[in-house]
């Protein structure tokens, strides 16, 4: 069989502007390989890629183009198996999705027991250093920080003093970085303005409350339709973390965020096990009964 389809199938329907992808090929790619490929361990054809990409709206030339780029920045390996390509993932891709997983996923990030503490990072860069300035932002967002102030950068999540490290050391930047891990004193801001200050816990809502209009508010059908739903939700919670740090509950009182996000979290893990199954058809996946999702 070639590259050019899984099977003698062409997707079912394309989705509706409601639950077209907003992101790039590229990075729907990624949470295609974590919701679907990174579960089972086994390649995966270049035909059920695209016949995924494609059916959530990518053109065959964007949908190959981002496979290969996905391959050239290490997450994918290629392998030829007569006609057809087979990808697997790397060992980075393993450590990306492992991590993604429990920081998007994880109830066990939704917190009622807090001691308190703030870890808080001061590393100031010029307003000339922007390619760094960018790097740095991103990934202290996804880390769950919050920028109160210029330069400052603040995370009730102490425990994640380590992985903050690691990107500041990567840019260069430790020799101008301060950090300490404590409580709030007076005089200074209360806990609540901080928050404020720090996320738009607003704007986090809104998107909340949008992907319930999108996915919670009707049903979606078995086969193409579920599946791609359940890959865009999956992509736009995924997404989720760099508006939504997940503060302890103590600090969000009367937030309709947090019933939200447990809601489309929930809504996720009920639509795995019929996503799968179509997608197994799909990628001609033999899998175990233990295996299945």
């Amino acid at each position: 069989m070639s590259d050019s389809k899984p099977s003698d199938s062409k997707p079912e329907s394309t989705p509706d502007k409601e639950v077209a992808s907003t992101g790039s090929a590229r990075s729907v790619l990624v949470t295609v390989l974590g919701e679907l490929v990174e579960p089972y361990g086994q390649p995966v054809r270049t035909a059920a890629l695209l016949y995924v990409l494609k059916g959530l709206g990518y053109g065959e030339h964007a949908a190959r183009q981002a496979i290969a780029r996905t391959g050239s920045a290490g997450l994918i390996a290629a392998d030829r198996n007569g006609r057809e390509t087979q990808w697997t993932l790397t060992d980075k891709a393993h450590r990306l999705f492992t991590e993604g997983e429990l920081r998007v996923f994880s109830t066990d990030v939704d917190t009622t027991q807090w001691d308190g503490r703030w870890l808080v990072v001061n590393v100031p860069i010029p307003e000339s250093h922007r390619s760094t300035r960018k790097k740095l932002y991103a990934a202290l967002r996804w880390a769950g920080f919050g920028n109160p102030a210029p330069g400052v950068w603040v995370t009730p999540h102490v425990d994640r003093a380590a992985e903050a490290e690691r990107t500041i050391e990567s840019l260069g930047l430790t020799a101008n970085t301060v950090s300490f891990v404590g409580t709030l004193a007076v005089p200074g801001i209360p806990e609540s303005e901080l928050v404020r200050r720090s996320w738009d816990l607003d704007a986090a809502e809104k998107e909340y409350d949008e992907l319930l209009d999108r996915f919670d508010a009707r049903t979606f059908q078995p086969g193409d339709e579920l599946l791609f739903a359940h890959l865009q939700l999956a992509d736009a919670l995924r997404r989720m973390p760099y508006m939504d740090p997940r503060l302890p509950e103590v600090l969000l009182p009367d937030w309709r965020g947090l019933k939200a996000a447990r809601r489309l979290r929930d809504l996720r893990a009920e639509w795995t096990p019929t996503a799968h199954s179509h997608w197994r058809r799909i990628a001609g996946l033999d899998v175990p009964a233990a295996q299945v999702p």
